[in-house]
């Protein structure tokens, strides 16, 4: 009998159930469902909808039943930093807030008064950014403190999900390695960094490590799947999730996880937490098997889906590149700007940005895709630099994986101005590293290599050489 795996993938802007199963030396995939996804302003705050995820979950699940693929397990991952709040009862405190909500602007002030910025970054190796799951809990003591005091359970989004599926509470450690609360470089929450910021620490559990079977569906929830099986923790951080489903040959080397956000690193054998680390806003993350991911924050192609919905998402992502392609304005924005987090509308900010900053401003929406396509190739260069810089060494390749390694005007971009050769794929990385995840626990790869190895033989890469002006 065909043993499948269901990868249950949720994005920032959009999520899909993809099965598995191994036929020799590769992995057959099939994509069963895909959904958009988004936060939606609820109490004047701007909200993840965990009752429409759930519903799009087990849709999802019924439709791999209908298709007559049972998974012998399943797995989830979702971004990171977002989380939730129980009561003894397991009933929900309030709405999962995104970490796109304005309510974190200016916190850190209040923070580094209880923990200065450097003993911060000693401390956890995480990046000061106002979205961290660190931010947020001191906002909403600021502001909602009754809810932390009744709270008895804190879960990540997709602990959560688990949750709801299992009846089991476990927090898994790839998505607790992005909160900025975790001590560096291990798995124990740092209690005291919790009690100098008023965070009640007896809500955490102990974060498990990727691989763990938290059990099999509840009986109503099999019953509206039509089956019923295990679910296991894979790296529930789509960003770990994705490195893990690196070629062989890209292991040890400079990545981009390319999505909503772009997320460009490598696997290290230390932490990184000089003070060029610390400067250069570089952050310690966990991967699979506990290993360290070295890793920098990029706003990535979320400004690119954001004009596209702007235009009425009725262009494909190919057809954006290829508008883009034709103009010929050389304006560039700051794509680590917090200005484009979350503004009003996407194109007046990168007009404002280039008028504020004295460059040609775009007028067109061509225009303003080739602004923000260059714009995040120049920043992916600027941070491969600033990468080789901290390690001492330079580096001859790049590889690109998840969605984003399909916008091959972008590839083309990046290579030229990074001056590296770019190498491509698996563009479905997320759901590939999830799935690889739960096949390791099951005994289906003897290790990560020969994991790696199956994955890669499952995708064809391209190459893009840094040869061409643009």
């Amino acid at each position: 009998m065909e043993q499948y795996y269901l990868a249950v993938d949720f994005g920032a802007s959009g999520g899909r159930h993809i099965a598995a199963k191994r036929e020799g030396d590769r992995l057959v995939f099939q994509e069963v469902y895909r959904f958009p996804n988004g936060p939606v302003q609820k109490g004047g705050r701007l909200c993840w909808d965990l009752e429409y995820l759930e519903e799009q979950l087990i849709e999802g699940m019924r439709r791999c039943g209908e298709r007559g693929i049972v998974p012998a397990a399943m797995g989830i991952d979702t971004w990171g930093l977002d989380y939730v709040l129980l009561d003894r009862e397991g009933r929900r405190l309030g709405p999962a807030v995104s970490h796109r909500d304005p309510r974190t602007k200016g916190i850190y002030e209040e923070i580094f008064a209880d923990c200065p910025r450097e003993e911060l970054y000693q401390r956890t190796g995480i990046q000061m950014a106002e979205f961290n799951t660190l931010c947020q809990l001191a906002a909403q003591k600021r502001d909602q403190p009754e809810l932390l005091e009744r709270a008895a359970l804190f879960l990540m989004i997709p602990d959560y999900l688990n949750y709801r599926l299992t009846g089991v509470a476990a927090q898994e450690y790839t998505n607790a390695a992005t909160t900025q609360l975790l001590r560096a470089g291990g798995r124990q929450w740092d209690e005291e960094l919790l009690d100098r910021l008023g965070i009640p620490r007896g809500m955490f559990l102990l974060p498990s490590l990727p691989g763990r079977v938290l059990g099999t569906l509840r009986p109503e929830v099999a019953k509206r799947a039509g089956f019923c099986c295990r679910v296991i923790l894979p790296p529930t951080h789509d960003t770990a999730a994705a490195f893990l489903a690196l070629p062989p040959e890209g292991a040890g080397e400079p990545a981009i996880s390319s999505g909503t956000w772009s997320l460009m690193g490598m696997e290290t054998e230390f932490l990184y937490r000089s003070r060029e680390a610390l400067d250069g806003n570089f952050t310690n993350e966990g991967g699979y098997g506990g290993v360290n991911l070295l890793l920098k924050n990029s706003m990535g192609l979320w400004m690119i889906q954001q004009i596209r919905a702007e235009l009425g998402e009725k262009r494909s992502y190919g057809e954006l590149c290829a508008m883009a392609e034709r103009e010929r304005i050389a304006s560039l924005a700051d794509c680590q700007s917090a200005e484009f987090m979350a503004p009003e509308s996407m194109s007046r900010a990168v007009q404002d940005f280039c008028r504020r900053t004295g460059q040609e401003v775009p007028q067109t929406a061509g225009e303003l895709l080739r602004v923000v396509y260059r714009s995040l190739a120049a920043s992916y260069a600027a941070t491969l630099s600033g990468l080789e810089a901290l390690c001492g060494r330079s580096f001859k390749r790049l590889t690109i994986i998840g969605g984003g390694s399909r916008a091959e005007y972008l590839n083309r971009l990046t290579a030229q101005a990074a001056g590296i050769l770019v190498v491509t794929g698996p563009d479905e990385a997320t759901a590939a590293g999830n799935l690889a995840a739960q096949m390791l626990a099951d005994g289906v790869f003897t290790d990560v290599r020969e994991a790696r190895q199956c994955v890669a033989a499952s995708f064809t890469a391209r190459r893009f050489e840094p040869d061409k002006e643009e």
